[in-house]
């Protein structure tokens, strides 16, 4: 009987460990499209599905432009997905949030995709309010971990993303090592910093697009390979 017992705590404590692992999660925006992966509403009055991919257009009608959320989880994740300008000009902003090492959860990475660049942005965190990279100081603290934002501002580096045309942006997390590529040649830098080496939450895609909108399409987050 005990051998028994003890036989279930073991599967069960397997069952857990295995539930615990990062799913994976492929959005594609076609028949199985369900709107509760998101934590955005979805249709809104800017984003809604139309032919097999998520398009998202016009103003908020607040301080930033329209935002999409998806909740994840996972430390180490590698996530891709596309995305096209349906008109001129705007940007995109793609946002990756995790916990901010003090009881949090707050923006870890900003990849700015300009229509001429690319500007990487990493957000740290510091229960030291006289940081020397807490650059915006009229933030306050954080109201739940009482930690302070440190920004991080890398130079714009030069890519040509002024044709409407699909991108495939690729970010790959490990340790305290990301890599952000864009269509795999176009564009990649590495980084390592440590606040990289905790859990992700949620990811933001900030557009700017115009009337006529942005579009994703094909969204996949799954656990890092490991390194051979």
């Amino acid at each position: 009987m005990r051998a028994t017992h003890a036989s279930a705590l073991i599967l069960l404590t397997a069952a857990a460990l295995h539930a615990a692992e990062p799913g994976i999660i492929h959005e594609t925006f076609g028949a199985s499209f369900d709107a509760k992966r998101f934590t955005t509403p979805i249709p809104n009055k800017n984003t809604e599905v139309r032919d097999g991919v998520l398009w998202t257009h016009g103003s908020s009608g607040g301080k930033y432009p329209p935002m999409v959320y998806q909740p994840v989880e996972g430390k180490d994740l590698t996530i891709t997905f596309r995305y096209r300008h349906l008109g001129e000009g705007g940007w995109l902003w793609f946002f990756v949030d995790g916990d901010d090492g003090f009881g949090s959860v707050d923006h870890m990475l900003r990849v700015k995709l300009l229509r001429d660049g690319v500007q990487l942005e990493v957000d740290s965190h510091s229960k030291d309010a006289n940081h020397p990279q807490r650059q915006k100081t009229d933030r306050p603290a954080d109201p739940i971990s009482g930690a302070y934002r440190l920004n991080e501002f890398l130079a714009v580096e030069k890519a040509d993303l002024t044709r409407n045309a699909w991108h495939e942006v690729r970010l790959v997390f490990q340790g305290e090592r990301v890599t952000v590529s864009l269509d795999g040649r176009i564009w990649s830098k590495t980084l390592s910093r440590p606040c990289f080496n905790a859990a992700k939450r949620k990811l933001l895609w900030m557009q700017s697009g115009g009337e006529k909108g942005i579009e994703i399409d094909d969204i996949l987050v799954q656990a890092t390979a490991p390194n051979p």
